[in-house]
């Protein structure tokens, strides 16, 4: 059972009953994931990602020990081994690393999926569908994860920058803003606000390309209306994180991101951090570069654990 929202539904109930006779019965259960009913008995679609939310839902409501995701692919890796050569395939990732990775890029699973798996504490196997070899477990975090203080790097393309220019600096001036995005349906993921050297704020913030044109007009028709000093973009920009529960404990982890990029030559336009997450925003042309630094750095090829 789920909601009205056709083509994103939300699960609201699974009844289990005809499963579980089959299962006493000793016979094999295959549902068909992606869809539900809702309330009109009409039928819906749950979205990007809604095959593994329907394996996970399910793996939840039955208190199953395991929920297996069989991919193209044979588990997480430290990075995108497209990108990054020397990628490693993890054994284990928690929960909540493994949320940050989804959101930040990582393509193995939508994060929907992850945080139905992180609500209701189901632990999922990512593994591949041509070989018997094991994949990843994705589970609660436990004590021993953080000795990894970096667990990988993910990388977000297609991004813009959008700039909105001495605002006033008064309280509701960036609600103004992100309301008026926000009625159009547009994402925004970094945000940065800073007082600038005339008194007034200038916010920044990033999207995808695809809404760059909408959000710009819709910036530009709010800096007017406040009489600020305009809005200026930038395209040909992408995300670079770093994700591991261990940064938590491990001072100087940001510091030796930074290196790795500054050394190297690329520079850092934005930055935001979290717990368990640094994100670096790039010129899309550094991206791949800038996964690669990130990686020597932090899972070296001598395997040796990073410690700061």
């Amino acid at each position: 059972m789920t909601d009205c929202s056709h083509s994103k539904a939300r699960i609201l109930d699974i009844s289990t009953d005809r499963i579980r006779e089959r299962l006493a019965e000793g016979k094999v259960v295959i549902i068909a994931g992606f869809q539900g009913v809702d309330i009109n008995n009409e039928i819906t679609t749950l979205g990007r990602g809604g095959s593994d939310t329907s394996a996970i839902a399910v793996a939840a409501v039955l208190k199953a020990d395991l929920c297996e995701i069989y991919t193209d692919v044979d588990g997480v890796y430290t990075a995108d081994p497209r990108v990054v050569k020397n990628a490693k395939k993890l054994a284990r990732i928690s929960h909540d690393e493994m949320l940050e990775m989804a959101g930040l890029g990582a393509k193995v699973l939508q994060s929907r999926s992850v945080e139905f798996a992180k609500k209701y504490n189901v632990p999922l196997s990512v593994r591949t569908s041509f070989t018997d070899e094991p994949g990843t477990l994705i589970v609660e975090e436990t004590e021993d994860m953080e000795k990894a203080v970096v667990t990988g790097i993910a990388m977000l393309r297609y991004q813009a920058r959008v700039n909105v220019l001495d605002l006033p600096n008064t309280p509701g001036i960036a609600a103004k803003i992100f309301n008026a995005i926000s009625a159009e349906k547009i994402n925004v993921d970094m945000i940065v606000l800073t007082e600038n050297n005339y008194g007034g704020t200038d916010i920044s913030f990033t999207v995808h390309k695809n809404d760059l044109k909408k959000a710009k007009k819709i910036c530009e028709r709010v800096s007017a209306d406040v009489n600020a000093k305009g809005v200026t973009i930038e395209e040909g920009v992408g995300k670079v994180s770093v994700v591991g529960v261990g940064m938590r404990s491990q001072p100087g982890v940001a510091a030796d991101v930074f290196d790795a990029l500054g050394s190297n030559g690329i520079n850092i336009e934005m930055i935001t951090t979290s717990e368990i997450k640094i994100s670096c925003l790039v010129k899309e042309e550094d991206l791949d570069k800038a996964a690669n630094f990130l990686h020597e750095r932090f899972h070296p090829e001598d395997q040796q654990e990073y410690t700061g």
